[in-house]
């Protein structure tokens, strides 16, 4: 008896710790940092610096809005690799997923990731909307003067 619950106690802090884990602002808080969550939602400000890699970790469907161009590279956790070109002031929608990234680029790549918690559905990564400049140099000020982007 003593000996089960034991077990399932260390099963159960495993399991935390995995589910932990995928999180990016637990994994990653040199890359993701939490800016703002609800019931609804959670806003990540986005920071690779040049040829910088990432550990396994998921992200909810949502939007990430481009704030300085980049070229990445997504690895799944089936091994299939993806290239990213992202321009300023982009905006694309990902269904959920779970990947490791890198920022194969010479420069700082910054984005701020709108996950939508519990969304599931599937929609292509090459749906994009940009944003006219006017609006992405209204949003990147705000984002500079909140101090979601790293100088």
């Amino acid at each position: 008896m003593a000996l089960r619950s034991i077990v399932l106690a260390i099963a159960g802090c495993l399991a935390t710790q995995v589910v932990r884990a995928q999180d990016p602002t637990k994994v990653e808080p040199a890359h993701y940092k939490l800016d703002f969550e609800n019931e609804r939602v959670q806003v990540v400000a986005v920071h690779y610096g040049p040829h910088e890699k990432s550990a396994m970790h998921e992200h909810p469907g949502g939007v990430v809005v481009v704030i300085t161009a980049g070229h990445l590279k997504f690895t799944d956790d089936n091994g299939k690799v993806t290239e990213v070109f992202a321009k300023p002031g982009e905006a694309r929608w990902f269904a959920p997923f779970k990947h490791r990234a890198e920022n194969v680029g010479d420069t700082a790549y910054n984005a701020v990731y709108i996950g939508i918690k519990g969304k599931k559905e599937v929609i292509s990564l090459q749906d994009f909307v940009p944003l006219d400049p006017e609006t992405a140099e209204t949003f990147l000020g705000f984002l500079s003067s909140a101090g979601s982007i790293p100088q």
